[in-house]
């Protein structure tokens, strides 16, 4: 990079960036278009996940002002895999409105050849969108939930199999603790292939929606594919297809986590992980996998994870537990120890932690620290 002034032509931020800094937002290029999940107004009044800049493909938006499409989310990271782009976010979670507001962690998945809706319904606006919840919790008589996603991996290989990794935490009016959970892929897949959930009235609870109320092509299919194989476009869909969608966007079923059950957690601690980045090829021979959690302490856990037994279960060991925040750098106003951001150079064999008012650099290994062993 020789310059540092601008190139290529301005576009409006509205609905691509936020409002102001503690608006949460993502944004992802793929197949010429870029998606972004944000805030549209200043209020924060209207989340949107929102397509937009490609040449071919008309501008869409998740439906204004529905809870059950997105009720005040939080949105954390999108990827691109297979014909769909995913956002994960966290959000209150419209189905347990009974009982405040609770968090939810949810994966939210739309067709990249998605055009839109009929005149008639859902022009416009997304005819793919479905959302699932993500279960990460112990197992046992009476679930311990981690509710609140607070960080995600891009997609990598766990049991040659492909997944995702995430931090997730405790409800903030609960015990603190944090965990991290994986999920395959094809268990995502599995969650938006099942039942829709519904909700007959403000005083019913949610349920699933029978079958038979289903209409074909099945709500949430990609035009060319599946059941919709003989539709070239979303915009020919029947009305059927695009009403259902726009009313029960929710599934039914949760996606379980691999081994349903975290493969690390930690709520012992008052403090709690906020951030996750992961090397896939760490040692000598490059064949382990090893994790980096930040918390909002300050400080970066570094955990061996491996599979072990028949069922390739997940166990982990913690390595190493390292205070990372340097107050004579970082302290400006305060002191702000959350670690926000972790992003590894592999070919330089570092992890740099962002804080809010700097970014460290730490080397992944440090062996002149440990000289000598100890059984």
């Amino acid at each position: 990079m020789s310059t540092l002034e601008q190139e290529g032509e301005e576009v409006v931020g509205q609905a691509r960036c936020p409002f102001e800094s503690r608006q949460s937002n993502v944004g992802l290029f793929a197949g010429g278009d870029f998606y972004s999940a944000t805030m549209t107004d200043f209020l924060a009044s209207d989340a949107v996940i929102y397509r937009s800049l490609g040449e071919s493909s008309p501008v869409l938006r998740t439906v204004k002002y529905d809870s059950k499409w997105l009720r005040e989310p939080h949105f954390l990271h999108a990827i691109e895999y297979g014909n769909f782009v995913y956002f994960f976010l966290s959000e209150i979670a419209v189905e347990y409105t009974t009982l405040g507001k609770v968090v939810f962690s949810r994966v939210a998945r739309v067709c990249k050849n998605d055009n839109g809706g009929s005149p008639r319904v859902l022009e416009r606006y997304w005819t793919s969108f479905l959302k699932a919840r993500l279960n990460c919790s112990v197992p046992g008589d009476s679930f311990f939930y981690f509710d609140v996603l607070q960080s995600l991996t891009n997609v990598l290989q766990i049991n040659h199999r492909p997944a995702v990794l995430g931090v997730f935490t405790t409800q903030a009016n609960s015990i603190t603790g944090s965990a991290v959970c994986a999920f395959y892929m094809d268990d995502i897949e599995k969650a938006f292939s099942g039942k829709f959930k519904e909700q007959r009235n403000s005083e019913t609870a949610w349920t699933p929606v029978p079958e038979d109320q289903v209409p074909k092509p099945r709500p949430g299919c990609c035009a060319g594919e599946g059941s919709a194989a003989a539709y070239k476009s979303s915009t020919t869909f029947p009305d059927d297809t695009l009403t259902f969608i726009k009313s029960y966007p929710l599934m039914d079923e949760s996606v379980p986590s691999v081994n349903d059950r975290p493969y690390f957690t930690r709520t012992t601690s008052r403090f709690k992980l906020t951030q996750i980045a992961v090397d896939t090829s760490a040692g000598p021979n490059k064949n382990h996998t090893v994790v980096f959690l930040g918390s909002d302490n300050g400080h970066v856990l570094k955990i061996l994870a491996s599979t072990e037994g028949a069922n390739a279960s997940f166990s982990s060991q913690l390595l190493e537990d390292i205070d990372v925040y340097n107050p004579s750098k970082c302290n400006v106003q305060g002191e702000d120890r959350r670690v926000l951001g972790l992003e590894l150079d592999r070919d330089h064999h570092a992890l740099f932690v962002a804080f809010s008012s700097c970014v460290i650099r730490v080397p992944l290994s440090r062996c002149a620290d440990y000289t000598t062993c100890k059984k």
